[in-house]
C-alpha cells in the first residue's frame, strides 16, 4: 500500500467522503487512487491509456458524467479553463461539494484562490507538491464555468472544448504539414493522433481516400472531430496511436506526433508513433509527419524506412518529414 496526498488527507480527516453512494473520479490520468473505496467509484476518464490501465485494476470506467453522484473528487487537469469546467460539472453532479486534488505545476494554487472566490472551501492540506482541499460550490456561482464545457468554434473555425490539445486554434505545425501534403494519398489512409480532426479533414478532401481512419487518445478529442469531419469515410478510433493497427495496411499515415508526457518531454512517444506507422503501411506506403526540430526523428525513421527526406515547406521551429518503404520489425 502506498500513501498519497488523498489517502494521507482522507485518514486525517481534512477531507471527507460521503458514507454512501457512487463516488465519481474526474481528472484522472493515472494518478493513485489509494484510500478511496474502489468498490464506489466510477472514474470518467479521457486518455485511453490512462483509462486501460484503470480497468486492468478492476474499476469501473465511464467516458461520459452521470447526471448524479454522492461524491466527486477532482484531479486537477493541465488547463486552467479545463480545471473550471471540471469544477462546475463536480458541483452539478452533487449539489455542490466536492474535493479538489492538484500538485502545484498544473495551478492547484490558483484553483484554490479562485474556488474560494466563489464557494466554500475547506483549509487546504499541502503534500508533495500539491494541495488537496474540499469545496461547496453552488450552480450559480458556476454557471458560466458549465457553459464554456459546452465548447464552440475556435479562431480557425472548427468545433473544439477546452481542454483539448490546441483548442483556441490550429496548431502551427499542423499547419505546415496540411500546405505540404500531396494530392494523392491513396484509398487507406490513419491520422496519428488525429485531435480534433484539422489534418483529418484536409486529408478528406483528396478524392482518392476511401477509408481515413482517425486514431486518437483523447475521448473529447474524438468528439470534437466527430463534428469536425462528418464524412462517411471516416472511421474513429478511441485508441492509443503506439498500438493502434489496421485490419488491412495503409497507403499513407499522416501525423504531428505528441512529445510530452503532461510537463515532461518524451521524444520516445514520437519514435514510438513512428514504429506504428511503419507497421501499419503497405509496402509501398507512405509516412507525412511534422516535429519539433530539435527532435531526434531522423534515426528513428531510418530504423524503420528504406527512403527518408526533409520536405520543404519547414521553418526554424518545425520540419516536415517524408519516410517510404517501410519495414516491417516494431
Amino acid at each position: 500500500m502506498m500513501d498519497t496526498r488523498l489517502s494521507l488527507a482522507l485518514e486525517a480527516g481534512h477531507v471527507s467522503l460521503p458514507p454512501e453512494g457512487d463516488i465519481v473520479v474526474l481528472g484522472a490520468a493515472g494518478q493513485n487512487l489509494e484510500g478511496l473505496p474502489q468498490e464506489r467509484l466510477l472514474i470518467v476518464c479521457d486518455d485511453v491509456v490512462a483509462a486501460s490501465a484503470y480497468e486492468a485494476q478492476g474499476y469501473a470506467l465511464a467516458t461520459e458524467l452521470p447526471d448524479v453522484a454522492a461524491g466527486v473528487v477532482v484531479f486537477v487537469p493541465r488547463g486552467r479553463l479545463e480545471g473550471r469546467v471540471l469544477f462546475a460539472r463536480a458541483a452539478k453532479m452533487t449539489g455542490g461539494t466536492f474535493i479538489v486534488d492538484g500538485v502545484k505545476t498544473d495551478g492547484v494554487d490558483s484553483h484554490f484562490k479562485e474556488l474560494r472566490k466563489r464557494s466554500t472551501c475547506s483549509a487546504a492540506y499541502s503534500k508533495a507538491h500539491g494541495k488537496i482541499f474540499s469545496c461547496d460550490l453552488k450552480q450559480d456561482a458556476a454557471q458560466d464555468w458549465l457553459e464554456a464545457g459546452v465548447g464552440g468554434q475556435n479562431t480557425d473555425g472548427f468545433f473544439t472544448v477546452p481542454g483539448v490539445f490546441s483548442a483556441e486554434k490550429v496548431d502551427e505545425g499542423s499547419r505546415l504539414l496540411e500546405a505540404v501534403l500531396p494530392e494523392k494519398l491513396g484509398k487507406e489512409v490513419a491520422d496519428l493522433g488525429a485531435g480534433w480532426g484539422y489534418l483529418s479533414r484536409a486529408i478528406l478532401t483528396r478524392e482518392t481516400v476511401e477509408t481515413l481512419h482517425m486514431v486518437e487518445s483523447s475521448h473529447a478529442a474524438l468528439e470534437c472531430a466527430r463534428v469536425n469531419t462528418p464524412d462517411s469515410r471516416v472511421q474513429f478510433h478511441w485508441a492509443d496511436a503506439t498500438r493502434w493497427q489496421p485490419r488491412a495496411s495503409l497507403d499513407s499515415v499522416v501525423m504531428n506526433p505528441p512529445f510530452h508526457t503532461g510537463r515532461k518531454g518524451v521524444p520516445e512517444l514520437g519514435q514510438a508513433f513512428i514504429a506504428s506507422a511503419a507497421a501499419a503501411l503497405k509496402g509501398v506506403g507512405h509516412l507525412y509527419m511534422v516535429a519539433n526540430r530539435h527532435l531526434p526523428y531522423e534515426e528513428s525513421l531510418r530504423a524503420r524506412f528504406g527512403f527518408v527526406e526533409e520536405l520543404e515547406g519547414g521553418n526554424s521551429r518545425f520540419k516536415i518529414l517524408h519516410a517510404a518503404k517501410p519495414s516491417r520489425k516494431r
